[in-house]
């Protein structure tokens, strides 16, 4: 898999992260109020961060196309770390921050319906085509996630895990860096690791 990762690398697909490992930023203690937003989803509802007040929130940035995304869905791990997180309380939501102009962008509806085919389990599917609530996280990659406390700060930013891969049979070899974060804050400690540089293909913002 790696001469399909440096050919991915290559085309652009890849940021300038290093597929060597995932590096803590230097941020790593300094916890930042997590920004407001107001987005549709993908059945038409709109959904603030208000409105999930008190409870821990998880951030996910998706692609349709991305083979990073791909794999962590195809191996099932993405899907059963939201079962787990929805399970302990935890408020889960995808983000779609992408334009219409694009060539893998998704109409609300076929979105919904990608979203149930590759059996996500997310609270909700947001469509952030305008990419305001993607610039104001500072989301750079697919998937990009944030985890958001019960205080409405940002506790963990960062990669999903610690293996950059589009092979599906490596994502369960790799500590979940999401999962860890979780863990951390349902057991009211610290994150240990609340920063690490994401990996993944770049998220399609229209400027």
């Amino acid at each position: 898999m790696k001469r399909r990762e440096t050919l991915l690398a290559m085309s652009g697909i890849l940021t300038t992260a290093s597929l060597s490992g995932v590096a803590s930023a230097t941020t790593a203690n300094q916890e930042k109020a997590a920004p407001p937003f107001a987005v549709n989803d993908a059945t038409g509802n709109r959904r603030t961060l208000e409105e999930f007040k008190g409870k821990i929130v998880v951030l996910e940035w998706t692609s349709p196309s991305c083979p990073f995304v791909r794999a962590q869905y195809a191996s099932g791990k993405m899907q059963e770390l939201q079962v787990w997180a929805k399970a302990q309380g935890v408020v889960w939501l995808s983000v779609l921050s992408t334009y219409p102009a694009r060539g893998d962008y998704l109409a609300p509806q076929k979105a919904q319906a990608f979203n149930q085919e590759r059996k996500a389990q997310s609270a909700a599917l947001l469509m952030d085509s305008s990419g305001q609530m993607g610039q104001t996280y500072g989301a750079r990659n697919t998937p990009h996630m944030f985890v958001i406390n019960s205080v409405g700060r940002i506790a963990y930013a960062g990669a999903i895990d610690t293996q950059p891969t589009v092979d599906e049979a490596v994502v369960p070899k790799s500590q979940n860096l999401v999962r860890a974060a979780l863990e951390d804050l349902l057991a009211g400690k610290a994150v240990a690791r609340p920063r690490t540089t994401p990996y993944g293909c770049l998220v399609g913002y229209s400027a």
